[in-house]
């Protein structure tokens, strides 16, 4: 991905935040020189990859499959950190944009929808995985406030305002925004996107990005090193 579109699409979900009355940390906020002051107090933003995350997934095709997020909190894997277990991100997802198909082994999720413009629906489809770490055929319950809903595998749960759906392990999961942008939550246990995505296709996760312009935010890969 091109930095200044990754700076662009930043700027558009720092702007849909705001105009949906979710309020980031001041950190959000923060230009790339902020950071390079820090030093050792940035060991809990890098180590937990908080922040701003862009992808392509590696589609190179940012408006067909992609999503920008923020995560605002996150923990350690069991065992570390056990007073802090649980992350929370907000994502902008836009109409048609897929998040394809992944899994997760150990994170289990909720994902809710607070809202956005248009309709702000947003559409979950939903398989099983089976032993071959594929797509299982067999009906999936799916438990949306505390509700169980009976989908067919591959089935669709959609999600107005103010609804969510839990996904625990192994349960594969992809979801777009409908008739418009929906401003998306995700509360969940400890969260590793590095190791804990399960991608039915060869999937990348943190994309390159090609130097065209400087960077109005970092990502949350791109914190400067420690500075002893």
């Amino acid at each position: 991905m091109k930095r200044s579109a990754v700076n662009r699409y930043i700027a558009e979900a720092a702007a849909f935040f705001a105009e949906n009355k979710f309020i980031l940390p001041p950190y959000a906020h923060w230009p790339p020189k902020a950071w390079a002051s820090l030093g050792a107090k940035s060991e809990g933003f890098r180590s937990q990859r908080l922040g701003w995350d862009v992808t392509d997934f590696g589609s190179g095709d940012f408006f067909r499959k992609g999503l920008t997020l923020f995560t605002l909190r996150n923990g350690s894997p069991p065992g570390i950190n056990p007073g802090k277990c649980y992350a929370e991100k907000i994502m902008l997802v836009r109409a048609n944009q897929v998040t394809p198909f992944h899994y997760h082994a150990r994170k289990t999720e909720d994902i809710i929808n607070r809202g956005g413009s248009g309709a702000g629906s947003l559409a979950v489809h939903l398989y099983h995985r089976n032993e071959a770490d594929g797509f299982a055929d067999r009906r999936v319950q799916a438990i949306c406030d505390g509700v169980s809903r009976e989908v067919e595998a591959g089935g669709m749960v959609v999600l107005g305002p103010g609804e969510s759906i839990t996904l625990p392990p192994y349960l594969y999961h992809s979801f777009y925004a409908v008739g418009g942008f929906a401003l998306i939550g995700e509360v969940s246990s400890f969260n590793d996107d590095e190791s804990d995505n399960y991608f039915y296709k060869k999937t990348v996760r943190y994309v390159g990005i090609e130097e065209d312009e400087p960077p109005l935010r970092l990502l949350c890969t791109e914190y400067p090193e420690l500075s002893l």
